[in-house]
């Protein structure tokens, strides 16, 4: 086996927007299900609650209930917050954009980290910019990559520590302004929620959040949704795949990702829709169905590296025209404007 040293270089543009371009010519119902959907914040205040409540449970217990109810519950409530942040990122539950940065915010208080808003910044650039090294904060640094590479013990710290090494690739994304008002905003919020959670419960309230969080993106099997997204665990010539399992019905839908990056504007509870209704469009791609046993190949595949990415260099016609406004980007005036 020969040990990598650098990413895979496409000279190809991203494939969503073609594919976007020809499913919505078959298809042309699909532009039915593109529009909001304001229920998603009532799946926000469920999840925050039910957050604070086992909180509130694990207060008084022993450190073994807490680490048990972070991993066994906690991280997929977390997990599933994440996703209603995402939600709210691409302006999904309200047409006002406040309202819904707003909704992000409430979403990401039991998460401990203010990470909300800046998700916004990146993740909307990761759509817009799929495989910049420069701007696509989804891409690992190469020091990183080189860092970790294809070892086991490497690949579980590179898990277990996946919210630090995604910090380090600001600094290397240095066309994205990385701090505003709406960032103040989101880290106040998070230290008053945090205060309050220790001043009322305590330590261990507060260690049960934070090991919710941990969890939620690493050492545990719905850390395996980082991999599936865009790491070539399959086919170094597919760059995106989706997840078909049963943890959808937890995570709402977020492993159609396939069917996101092709229609970013249509709502978690639509995307089997697009499936469904351009089965050969999607059925013909690798796609995995267990988070589970993804993330144990991950770990144990020596062919599986932190450099199993596909990077470009040509941006394409998208221009970076204010860093500091996400919603003046591509994503945001929306994808399929451009092409419907």
């Amino acid at each position: 086996m020969i040990k990598k040293t650098d990413f895979v270089y496409s000279q190809e543009s991203e494939p969503h927007r073609i594919r976007t371009k020809k499913i919505l010519k078959q298809f042309p119902q699909l532009r039915n299900l593109i529009g909001k959907n304001p229920l998603t914040f009532f799946a926000i205040l469920g999840l925050v609650a039910f957050q604070v409540i086992l909180a509130w449970f694990v207060r008084d217990q022993s450190w073994w209930w807490v680490f048990g109810a972070a991993y066994l519950l906690g991280a997929f409530a977390d997990h599933a917050l994440f996703v209603m942040i995402h939600e709210c990122t691409h302006k999904l539950l309200f047409k006002n954009p406040n309202a819904n940065r707003w909704a992000s915010m409430l979403a990401n208080m039991p998460q401990i980290f203010p990470s909300a808003i800046s998700f916004e910044k990146y993740h909307i650039k990761h759509h817009a910019f799929q495989g910049i090294h420069e701007l696509d904060a989804d891409l690992p640094n190469r020091w990183e990559a080189k860092l970790i590479n294809n070892s086991f013990f490497g690949k579980a710290l590179w898990l277990l520590f996946f919210p630090v090494f995604q910090i380090t690739r600001v600094s290397r994304l240095k066309e994205i302004a990385p701090v505003d008002g709406w960032i103040i905003t989101n880290f106040a919020i998070q230290i008053a929620f945090t205060t309050a959670i220790w001043y009322f419960m305590g330590f261990h309230a507060v260690a049960f959040l934070f090991l919710s969080f941990m969890f939620s993106i690493g050492l545990h099997p719905l850390g395996a949704r980082w991999i599936q997204e865009h790491y070539l665990s399959i086919s170094e010539e597919q760059e995106t795949y989706s997840y078909y399992g049963v943890l959808n019905t937890v995570a709402f839908n977020v492993g159609f990702h396939n069917e996101h990056h092709d229609f970013p504007s249509i709502p978690w509870n639509k995307l089997p829709e697009i499936r469904k209704t351009a089965p050969e469009y999607y059925d013909t791609l690798h796609y995995h169905t267990s988070w589970t046993k993804l993330f144990f190949k991950f770990l144990f595949d020596r062919e599986i590296s932190l450099f199993s990415r596909i990077v470009r260099k040509d941006r394409g016609r998208v221009a970076l025209t204010d860093v500091s406004k996400p919603d003046t980007d591509l994503l945001v005036k929306e994808k399929e404007a451009a092409t419907v």
